[in-house]
């Protein structure tokens, strides 16, 4: 099922990613497709409830929906590159496993635990 997961979250990055492909999207729409939303991790210099906050802004599907929608209906293609980054970075974050995080530990995902602390959960 795990994998059924990735797969789908991979098919949707692969949709946005046509997307800005087809419409001649701008070479630095690539580049923040790929790391823009993850400024949210400065949150973690505050703390880590802070971090997984505004971590979880930035990779929420919801407001990506809600931006890309936006555009859309404005006919404002900045807008709704701005979804597809949004929506698109998330897609491939959790292909990767890095879901939206917990207050407790950047590590706690709602995929479950990542990294180093994730062989230690799995050793248990």
């Amino acid at each position: 099922m795990k994998n059924l997961l990735r797969l789908e979250e991979l098919a949707q990055f692969l949709v946005c990613l046509w997307y800005l492909i087809a419409t001649d999207g701008a070479w630095w729409a690539y580049a923040l497709l790929v790391i823009g939303p993850d400024i949210g991790m400065l949150g973690y210099l505050v703390n880590a409830r802070a971090g997984a906050f505004s971590y979880n802004v930035l990779h929420h599907k919801g407001l990506a929906v809600l931006v890309l929608a936006t555009g859309l209906g404005l006919q404002t293609g900045w807008i709704v590159a701005a979804g597809l980054i949004l929506f698109g970075h998330a897609s491939m974050d959790r292909v990767f496993g890095y879901g939206l995080k917990f207050g407790d530990n950047f590590h706690h995902t709602h995929l479950g635990w990542i990294g180093k602390l994730k062989a230690q959960e799995q050793a248990q």
